[in-house]
């Protein structure tokens, strides 16, 4: 998979950006490990982060362990913004945006839809992206201004121009049983519309996916940059529109084929 990765790269990528993939390309394939080892565990152990829709499991740690040594050996000089980590508050140009297990409460029942996310900024600004589903052996990545690629080469956000034949997704917040804010409502608005709405569970994912042409749309409340950053750039380069469409319920992001993104937008705002 390694030689593969490599010779999907782009040519016009810096020295510096191809370190770049290469190092998150690592980082998720060790991670992977982890959490391959440790999935369907029937003796896994899971604790709750503040409520019972919220969890982490030992997965999430060995995985995020495994990226953060990295990290610290290898680019000792970055910041680094990582789930379960939190903001180490280091002042650094660049700031790796990690999701070491983006599909807890999936992976948690043993279902495969759940991934590892790693993102780049550089003066605040996503340069890279990398998502990983090691179950499903799905990889995406892009670098801003290069393109995003997956498992069949580059991706092209390409979907249907009409609603009603678009396959969608979306999620729900942590905070929706106490939240009346809680996208029943934009559900309620689209389902009439559209062909299906589907959940996978994991944002990164979604916007991956989005990326691929695999769903024309995506939509979600109160996500963290952690989840949103590498897909979002991944989405962006592959063409897609994206959108954070709301700025007081965490990060609220949209994204779509063209064809299709102003009224999806206009049925969620």
């Amino acid at each position: 998979m390694k030689d593969n990765y490599e010779k999907m790269l782009p040519a016009n990528l810096t020295a510096q950006e191809r370190d770049w993939l290469m190092a998150a390309q690592r980082m998720g394939r060790d991670a992977a490990v982890v959490l391959k080892n440790n999935f369907r565990r029937r003796d896994l152990s899971i604790e709750d982060k503040g409520s019972a829709f919220d969890i982490v499991t030992e997965a999430d740690k060995g995985s995020e362990r495994i990226i953060l040594d990295h990290l610290h050996s290898h680019f000792p000089d970055h910041a680094i913004l990582s789930e379960e980590s939190g903001d180490d508050h280091r002042k650094a140009r660049s700031q790796w945006v990690i999701d070491p297990l983006d599909g807890t409460v999936n992976y948690s029942a043993g279902i495969a839809t759940y991934c590892i996310s790693i993102g780049l900024k550089v003066d605040g600004e996503t340069r890279m992206g990398y998502v990983y589903a090691p179950t499903l052996n799905e990889e995406f990545w892009a670098i801003k201004g290069k393109g995003a690629y997956g498992p069949y080469g580059r991706l092209e956000a390409k979907g249907t121009t009409e609603l009603q034949r678009a396959v969608v997704s979306t999620g729900f917040p942590y905070d929706k049983a106490t939240n009346d804010d809680n996208n029943l409502g934009s559900v309620s608005r689209v389902m009439p519309r559209v062909r299906g709405i589907r959940r996978l569970g994991s944002a990164a994912m979604d916007l991956s996916y989005v990326a691929a042409g695999w769903l024309d749309g995506y939509w979600e409340l109160n996500l963290k940059e952690w989840d949103a950053c590498a897909g979002e750039l991944i989405a962006q380069e592959a063409g897609a529109f994206v959108k954070r469409y709301r700025n007081d319920h965490g990060i609220c992001i949209l994204a779509a084929c063209p064809g299709i993104a102003q009224q999806l937008l206009e049925l969620v705002e």
